[in-house]
């Protein structure tokens, strides 16, 4: 997996910052949960997509660089690198949606395309890429032209909750990997997917929850769930059961459902990308370290005119995001590794 060089870094912002008042789209994505109680927007009402459309027009490049292309996080092995755990967790969707060559997938919230690209490399399916971000759309669509795979895939920007632009039962496997999460009615949202799904097609999915481990009784436990809400703009947060009540509720059989931070034999924690010891450069960019410098770097090319003003806003919201992330996998009450197998029934 092509690795995105510092060097470029200042370029790609730009890029993804052009004709944009960073400082103030920052301002305004900090007050999303003021405005959802107020239920202000632009016409009179909240609109969530709006708040994760601008939440990834903010973060997705800085996510790219300091994590993968993949912007998910994937069961993790002392013997892998992160790269190669993604891959492998990749591979398992593929297997248990039992692709092949001629299916047609719909990846929901298809982000810049990273495992759509490994879904068309390794079983040869057609894979409709589908998001409401038009910044990440056609990222996708120019990497899957580098990866030489654009020819199995089909575009549409499009926000999950009103899918009716296309057809009834007219995929054969559906997937939504950390993005139904961001649903402001995942009811809704699981009978979208369930509508475009032929009888008997599989549906992969992985949530963001929160784990059995949490308790609305303690304060600690609390304050972490609000920081991680808020961070990372969910409008809401969900248990495990939760998940597959939503599922069941809409017509889908969940044949199997897991939080896969659990293993069995050796295993590194989700966060520890975040948090941990390493030697490798590549993986500087992830700890609190290499945060710290990343900070103090876009502080300094901001100054001298390199990049937009408010980018090193920008910067330092996303290691506070970090930290909400590692506090939660730490307290043991948050995994962004909830992932289930659901069937559309016969």
């Amino acid at each position: 997996m092509k690795d995105v060089p510092l060097s470029r870094l200042p370029r790609t912002l730009r890029e993804a910052y052009r004709d944009t008042n960073v400082r103030s789209q920052l301002e305004r994505f900090q007050h999303w949960q003021e405005q959802s109680e107020r239920r202000i927007g632009s016409d009179g009402q909240y609109d969530h997509t709006e708040t994760v459309d601008n939440y990834y027009d903010l973060l997705s490049e800085l996510m790219q660089f300091g994590w993968n292309e993949s912007l998910h996080f994937a069961p993790l092995s002392p013997s892998e690198t992160l790269d190669e755990s993604i891959v492998r967790h990749q591979r398992l969707l593929i297997e248990k949606l039992e692709l092949q060559k001629g299916m047609r997938v719909i990846d929901v919230g298809c982000g810049v395309g990273g495992p759509m690209r490994r879904v068309a490399q390794e079983s040869g399916a057609t894979v409709l890429c589908l998001n409401n971000n038009e910044q990440q759309l056609k990222k996708a669509k120019r990497l899957n032209v580098e990866h030489d795979v654009d020819h199995l895939a089909e575009y549409l920007k499009c926000n999950f909750m009103d899918m009716s632009a296309l057809e009834p039962e007219s995929f054969d496997a559906a997937y939504a990997i950390e993005s139904t999460c961001y649903a402001p009615d995942k009811e809704r949202a699981f009978a979208e997917i369930f509508r475009l799904l032929k009888p008997g097609g599989l549906f992969w999915g992985q949530e963001m929850c929160l784990t059995n481990t949490f308790s609305s009784d303690d304060d600690e436990h609390c304050a972490i769930a609000k920081e991680i809400q808020y961070t990372l703009a969910l409008s809401q947060m969900f248990s495990f059961a939760e998940v597959n009540q939503a599922l069941e509720s809409v017509g889908f059989a969940v044949v199997e459902s897991q939080d896969r931070e659990v293993q069995s034999g050796p295993s590194t924690p989700w966060y520890q990308p975040m948090l941990g010891k390493t030697a490798s450069l590549r993986a500087l960019r992830s700890i609190p370290m290499g945060r710290s410098l990343m900070i103090a770097g876009t502080r300094l090319t901001e100054m001298i005119g390199i990049i937009p003003k408010g980018t090193s806003a920008v910067v330092k919201f996303a290691d506070r995001i970090a930290y909400a992330y590692v506090s939660g996998g730490q307290a043991g009450i948050f995994t962004p590794l909830y992932c289930f197998l659901a069937r559309k029934p016969e």
